[in-house]
């Protein structure tokens, strides 16, 4: 018979192995560099998965896989019948996230919601002014005009009142944007005078703890033991950036990584042909376009954008980049499923002389040169940057436009476009809420134009009154006709060229469970583990 001490040994031993065999890091190749960990600064997805997602949580949420709003840190809410009070009743016994570099002292509370909300809102919090670059989508979405003030009843109710009632109040609380922060740790930066390791150091309650970041390299997370919604099964995640999606499928494939974001579309049968391999898709909502820098020479005249959007061969440059059946043509700068699509406008048709007239009309020499600025990489909203820019600038070429493309890394293309470097710039947008106000107001309103968000520089009343009387309706019906007659005047103006709204798709190994893909296009790996 085995001896008591000797059966617990071989036990604890068992039990070990079957620990380690059921939780195994989890490695995910990623697209580019998030732009750093504090995510009110930014309005980039690679950078909302680094840091919303993995660090960080809000009042409220979405569902995964749809833009259905449930509750987050706030376990429910209350909405005054004007539509101008919302009471949020908090979470108890959240915690926020314990490093070598801060230590929390207390759970979660009405302070952290007060912290940072009214950090981006009040021009006298301690830490408004610690961002070069403002508060892009609180400022964009118009939150400082919206928000009249945040305040809390006791330490686990928090009261927001608006200046008008929002019909996206709600979507927009679940944004990356609104993440809650700790504001004991904020004391102990400005104390310390290390307000920039907001920014390098990240603290918040989500489902991975950082650990560190090596850029254009890796990102390392661990778990939270302390996960109100429970530890991630994972025993690490890591992202690991590469910018090429051949390179990110190649790592799949050897099982450097199991998840591989973004493949390019053409790659698609291959990997579902793979028995050791899987994909999953979605029709995502997300637009890619080509902004024109309406403040520039010649771009500032309609009739060259009309000129340019006439001699771009769109059903080509979808067909190449996305193959058949994988992308729809982009007419308005949404997706047509979203509410208040004019489904009556239509992009001009391909008009070589057309656009020849226009350009003598408007004064512009043959020969002009126009900058494109583009990525390297690839993303779902282009899988192929160099091949789109050549084919815009064969097109162009045809109407005696000369295109000088600039291929740069992500963060130095963020910076440039917004600094209104341009005349165009290759971009995409994927909703954060579902909303059509989140395409809008974050990339064609004035306050955009202002903050560099909105890379055409386009500033239009008409337009803008109608987004801004958009989101006070709270009757669908009523609020689509808004939104139609907006697309109408954009249609008018043509800021963009109109590409393509293309599928979504994740690729994995067979042995990954537990990832739910987002038509919103944000990643969470709270759920996810290798089998």
């Amino acid at each position: 018979m085995t001896s008591l001490p000797l059966r617990a040994a071989l036990a604890a031993v068992l039990l070990g192995a079957a620990t380690q065999l059921a939780a195994k890091p989890l490695v995910v190749c990623t697209e580019a560099s998030p732009e750093g960990f504090d995510i009110v600064q930014y309005t980039t997805a690679v950078t909302a998965d680094a840091s919303a997602e993995t660090l960080f949580n809000r009042l409220v949420d979405f569902k995964p896989g749809t833009t259905d709003i449930q509750p987050a840190l706030a376990k429910s809410w209350d909405i005054s019948p004007d539509g101008l009070t919302y009471t949020f009743h908090l979470r108890e016994g959240v915690k926020f996230h314990t490093t070598p570099y801060f230590k929390p002292t207390r759970d979660f509370n009405a302070d952290d919601v007060l912290w940072s909300l009214n950090r981006q809102l009040d021009p006298k919090h301690p830490w408004h002014d610690k961002t070069s670059v403002g508060y892009p989508y609180f400022e964009s979405m118009a939150f400082k005009d919206l928000l009249k003030s945040v305040s809390k009843t006791d330490d686990h109710t928090v009261v927001i009142t608006l200046t008008r009632p929002e019909a996206p109040f709600l979507r927009d609380m679940a944004m990356a944007f609104t993440s809650i922060y700790s504001a004991e740790y904020g004391d102990q930066l400005l104390k310390a005078g290390k307000t920039g390791e907001l920014n390098s150091k990240p603290i918040g309650t989500g489902p991975f703890i950082f650990q560190r970041y090596n850029k254009d390299a890796q990102v390392r997370y661990k778990p939270n033991p302390d996960y109100f919604r429970g530890k991630p099964p994972a025993d690490a995640l890591i992202f690991a950036i590469a910018t090429d999606s051949n390179v990110r499928l190649q790592k799949l494939r050897a099982n450097e990584c199991q998840i591989a974001l973004y493949p390019k579309p053409d790659d698609v049968p291959a990997i579902k042909a793979d028995p050791k391999l899987k994909v999953v898709e979605i029709e995502a909502l997300v637009t890619g376009y080509i902004a024109m820098n309406t403040e520039h020479k010649y771009l500032n005249d309609v009739r060259v954008r009309k000129a340019l959007n006439m001699a771009f061969d769109r059903q080509h440059h979808i067909d190449q980049l996305f193959g058949k059946g994988n992308a729809t043509e982009a007419v308005n700068p949404y997706p047509h499923t979203m509410l208040g699509n004019n489904v009556t406008i239509q992009n001009p048709p391909r008009d070589l002389d057309k656009a020849r007239a226009l350009l003598k009309e408007a004064g512009v020499p043959e020969g002009t040169v126009m900058s494109l600025f583009t990525r390297n990489g690839g993303g779902p909203t282009n899988p192929n940057p160099r091949l789109s820019a050549e084919m815009l600038q064969a097109d162009l070429a045809q109407i005696g436009i000369k295109l000088d493309i600039r291929v740069m890394e992500w963060a130095e293309m963020l910076r440039r476009a917004k600094a209104g470097e341009a005349d165009l710039v290759s971009a995409g947008w994927a909703s954060d809420n579902g909303d059509p106000d989140n395409f809008l107001g974050p990339l064609l309103s004035c306050e955009a134009a202002k903050n560099g968000e909105n890379y055409a520089r386009w500033c239009n009343k008409t337009f803008q009154d109608l987004i801004t009387r958009a989101r006070t309706i709270t009757k669908d019906e009523e609020r689509g006709w808004v939104y139609a007659e907006a697309m109408r005047v954009y249609d008018d103006d043509q800021p963009w060229i109109n590409m393509a709204h293309p599928k979504m798709f994740t690729a994995m190994r067979d042995n990954v469970e537990g990832y739910v893909i987002n038509p919103l296009t944000n990643n969470n790996f709270a759920t996810t583990k290798v089998k």
